[in-house]
């Protein structure tokens, strides 16, 4: 049985607002929550236009406010930019105010680059990601091993360890924690990755067994034909922020792939490797061997479509194919 999960960066289109995106993202949620899906991820991303997640865990209170059951999170916190002490305070906060439905991924990963990552740390010296992660988990438990004490007091949410390396997978496996692999834009070490979590894996007081979620770039349509120009949008993002043309996302368009120079096909081949794109019989067929290749608890699912309901056809579609396999998330 496998448990589906949506990644949303609020995506703002050519042509659109802000606001717009947020609102979009809002429909999405309330949508997913009505077809199956247990989970909907916020990921924090800074200095890039076009992703509209920098205040992550304002966006989080956006989307849990607009629902009513689905649980809601950080997919994730990019842990280096932030104060462990911070992060906990609004995340028990979070859980006050949406109780048992908040959850927790965190990376070490600035989501951004350059001068922002100054921006954001003001000159501040490098942190030890693991000791960090152990310090806000220290804040929720509220146990008594941090010199200060986090508010409002102790707090069960669910703490993830996000990455696409084995360095990731080794922390998740060695504190207990799920692991979730960002296959979605970086694949080439998923299988290495989870096996090494999974091989590594000491039982904790969160976690009695590994827990894998991989994410997966999905666009389902009435026809191949149709899901391959909806993908036109995310992979002309992806193809420009590889190459250094960051931008909104842009509208879909016809032959998209094709009138690409060799090298930057051969890029967004690579990133984009763990993608299915069709009608229901062949997105059920990807996401199902998909499954079966990596033995996931968990598909969490990236779709950068520009009109909305498309985007939220694509997801019904997406949930409609995993059928039988579909599950409600074993960590809640």
């Amino acid at each position: 049985m496998t448990a589906l999960s949506v990644l949303d960066l609020v995506m703002v289109g050519e042509g659109k607002s802000f606001a717009s995106a947020i609102d979009e993202s809002r429909q999405l949620a309330q949508h997913v929550e009505q077809h199956g899906y247990g989970r909907y991820w916020i990921a924090e991303h800074h200095d890039m236009p076009g992703i509209g997640s920098a205040a992550t865990s304002l966006i989080i209170n956006q989307m849990a406010a607009a629902t009513s059951h689905i649980r809601v999170g950080a997919g994730g916190i990019m842990l280096p930019n932030h104060s462990p002490l911070v992060v906990a305070e609004q995340f028990g906060t979070l859980d006050t105010l949406y109780p048992d439905r908040i959850d927790l991924g965190m990376g070490r990963a600035p989501g951004t680059g350059g001068p922002t990552i100054q921006a954001l740390r003001r000159g501040a010296p490098e942190r030890d990601f693991a000791r960090d992660v152990v310090e806000v988990m220290d804040y929720l438990a509220d146990n008594g091993r941090q010199p200060v004490r986090g508010v409002p007091g102790r707090h069960d949410v669910p703490v993830w360890i996000l990455g696409s390396s084995l360095y990731g997978a080794g922390l998740a496996a060695a504190l207990g924690l799920p692991y979730a692999f960002a296959s979605h834009f970086a694949p080439r070490f998923l299988h290495q990755a989870i096996a090494h979590y999974r091989q590594n894996f000491r039982p904790s007081r969160h976690l009695s067994k590994p827990y894998v979620m991989v994410g997966v770039n999905v666009f389902a349509a009435d026809s191949n034909e149709e899901a391959d120009f909806l993908a036109s949008s995310h992979r002309q993002w992806m193809t420009d922020l590889h190459v250094g043309r960051l931008g909104l996302l842009p509208k879909p368009r016809e032959g998209y792939v094709e009138s690409l120079p060799e090298h930057e096909r051969g890029v967004l081949d690579q990133v984009m490797a763990c993608t299915v794109a069709g009608d229901l019989a062949k997105v059920g067929a990807g996401l199902r061997q998909l499954v079966t290749q990596t033995g996931a608890d968990e598909l969490m699912i990236d779709s950068r479509i520009y009109e909305p309901q498309a985007r939220q056809r694509s997801h019904r579609y997406a949930a409609q194919a995993l059928g039988d396999l579909l599950t409600q998330p074993a960590l809640a």
